[in-house]
């Protein structure tokens, strides 16, 4: 368990734009992506993950001019995912400004990505992302949990407990564990999804997917992550980033 427990917005970026509706009274454009993590920055935010979701690589320069910008105006860690395919993918982004870059689909069709880039840039700097749902009866996990790709619609049969196991093996530095079942759901993480990868990992996890409210994040940590992210509770003002550290200090975790 790290020492102090992270709360991290996420970003949703399509073409240089937030994709999921902002809802800030004061700010001049609700759609810029580093307006808004200024804004998260200001609010306590511990880190910020920006997600790629354009899928063309035309667009590849687009997010490098938004985390270049961004970068100038924040001091905590950036993370940029969505699209990372290799090592020079990730010392582009790197070069730009961000310090971690989260692989998912990249490091499923070859692993290797994972220890090629822990090896070039160490660790720390290597979120792997895992999109990870009970399974649904098409092909059996030991687990029960499985990999999904393509934001939870397409099944990869493989274990989900397997393969963060082996991607700590492989060097990764994190696990950003998004539960599929639980996301856009509004009602509290998936505990027993991160007791399951908890019980298997030493390396960080960060929780992913159900957030509803400020108390639902509490007994995400006490189930074994050590930061916690959510998108659109934060987006729409629902809750504050204020808030869920204030919930967390009076579960008795220690917030920055």
């Amino acid at each position: 368990m790290s020492l102090a427990i992270r709360v991290i917005p996420c970003l949703d970026v399509d073409a240089g734009r937030v994709v999921k509706g902002v809802h800030f009274e004061n700010l001049r454009d609700a759609g810029d992506p580093v307006e808004l993590a200024a804004e998260y920055y200001r609010q306590g935010a511990d880190e910020l993950t920006f997600l790629d979701v354009t899928a063309s690589s035309s667009h590849r320069q687009t997010m490098v001019d938004v985390v270049a910008r961004t970068a100038e105006q924040i001091f905590i860690p950036l993370t940029v995912g969505g699209g990372v395919r290799t090592p020079e993918d990730v010392d582009s982004l790197l070069r730009c400004g961000a310090d971690k870059v989260g692989v998912n689909t990249a490091a499923i069709n070859d692993p290797t990505l994972i220890s090629r880039v822990a090896d070039r840039f160490g660790n720390q700097v290597l979120v792997l992302s895992v999109d990870a749902r009970r399974e649904r009866g098409e092909q059996h996990t030991q687990s029960g949990f499985e990999v999904t790709t393509m934001g939870g619609r397409k099944s990869t049969g493989i274990d989900a407990i397997w393969w963060v196991k082996r991607a700590e093996e492989l060097g990764a530095g994190e696990i950003l564990l998004n539960s599929m079942d639980a996301d856009g759901t509004q009602q509290g993480f998936d505990l027993e999804m991160i007791r399951a990868v908890r019980k298997e990992v030493n390396i960080p996890i960060i929780a992913s997917g159900g957030a509803g409210k400020a108390a639902d994040f509490p007994p995400a940590i006490e189930a074994g992550a050590d930061a916690v992210l959510a998108a659109s509770i934060f987006h729409y003002g629902k809750v504050t980033i204020g808030e869920v550290k204030d919930e967390l200090r009076r579960a008795g975790y220690t917030v920055r």
